[in-house]
């Protein structure tokens, strides 16, 4: 576990930081273009500033990498946004059993008293080919802090060396390891749910789909943060922030490229949004952000669920990107967000009960 900052980081973070709480007024126009509105939406300033100083740097496009240069990238990048670690009860890292043999995990135990607590076991987003550990251990930490709860975090196996299925196989094996060691970690082991972000959204969906599907263990809850539900045809959200709001239309067709491989994009381990058999999955939390390419299939796969059944909580957070998640160490709104996203989590686990949908 590799998340203290160096003092370059520690400065560039300060930086976002104090960029972060400057009046609105003045976000915008440091930003160098008046308040961005689309689709009925105004981005939040200091996202938008944010992203004119991304822009104004001039960093390579992921796509533009070799994977392992991108995954460097990448994990620079969380790691300064992440900012300094949130304290939780207590972080160790382990290895669990993947679909093909041991992956590197991360338990967060939380620090308040009473338990057992629930558990969470959490995918990581980053289009199934960048992404780990330390990319994500800001957002877990205030997980399993404000969701009161313990947070498992998967390292899967990553494309373009394991393309589909090898995410979402791993991430099926991850929550039975998840349920069968639960009590050892100190959790509830009749209150375990799957979470993740953007293609780690997709593969806590997949797992809970095919839980219900293929007969237990199944998830209590599945929380989905800016899901990945849909290859097989670009909703009306990939034309209206497909440029310039960070995950970019080429960056989505790089990833998919590198995961997909020679896959029907209609398998609904794929693309879930079309999966059959909905009725039974466990419920669902699904977040949105607005200024988003995969906004609508989230939110369609939302939809989807309650149609069948399934109970659903829907929340989009307007003014935000993707990848906020990621952002809570240098971005005030987006740190309040994930703060809200646990602590729906919180109330959703404490009344959850596995036995209703295993």
């Amino acid at each position: 576990m590799n998340t203290t900052l160096s003092a370059r980081q520690r400065l560039e973070l300060r930086a976002a930081r104090l960029l972060s709480t400057l009046p609105r007024r003045v976000q915008v126009g440091l930003s160098g273009r008046p308040p961005v509105r689309v689709d009925g939406q105004t981005l939040e300033p200091e996202l938008q500033l944010a992203l004119s100083v991304l822009e104004r740097r001039g960093a390579p496009p992921l796509e533009t990498l070799p994977p392992d240069e991108a995954r460097e990238a990448y994990r620079r990048q969380a790691v300064v946004s992440g900012g300094e670690p949130a304290p939780v009860g207590a972080v160790r890292n382990l290895t669990i059993e993947g679909a093909e043999g041991p992956l590197a995990a991360r338990h967060y135990a939380p620090e308040e008293p009473g338990g057992p607590h629930p558990l969470i076991v959490f995918f990581h987003g980053g289009g199934f080919v960048v992404g780990d550990l330390d990319t994500h251990d800001a957002p877990c930490r205030l997980l399993c802090r404000h969701a009161g709860a313990h947070v498992l975090a998967v390292d899967y196996r990553l494309a373009p060396e394991h393309p589909f299925p090898a995410a979402v196989e791993d991430g099926r094996a991850a929550l039975g390891w998840a349920v069968a060691h639960a009590a050892e970690l100190g959790a509830d082991p009749e209150r375990v749910a799957v979470a993740g972000d953007s293609a780690g959204g997709n593969i806590a969906a997949v797992v809970a789909w095919r839980a219900a599907r293929e007969g237990g263990p199944a998830p209590v809850l599945q929380v989905l943060v800016y899901p990945a539900t849909n290859m097989v045809e670009p909703m009306r959200s990939h034309g209206l922030f497909g440029g310039g709001f960070l995950l970019t239309r080429e960056l989505l067709e790089w990833f998919a490229a590198q995961y997909v491989g020679g896959a029907n994009p209609s398998d609904p381990r794929l693309s879930v949004l079309g999966a059959d058999g909905l009725g039974g999955v466990a419920p669902a939390l699904v977040v949105t952000a607005g200024f988003d390419p995969l906004r609508d299939e989230g939110e369609a796969y939302a939809h989807k669920l309650r149609a069948a059944g399934v109970p659903v909580v829907l929340r989009r957070f307007p003014g935000l990107i993707h990848g906020f998640l990621n952002a809570v160490g240098a971005s005030l709104v987006s740190r309040e967000a994930v703060i809200e996203v646990a602590g729906a989590t919180r109330a959703l686990l404490a009344r959850a009960s596995r036995a209703a949908y295993s």
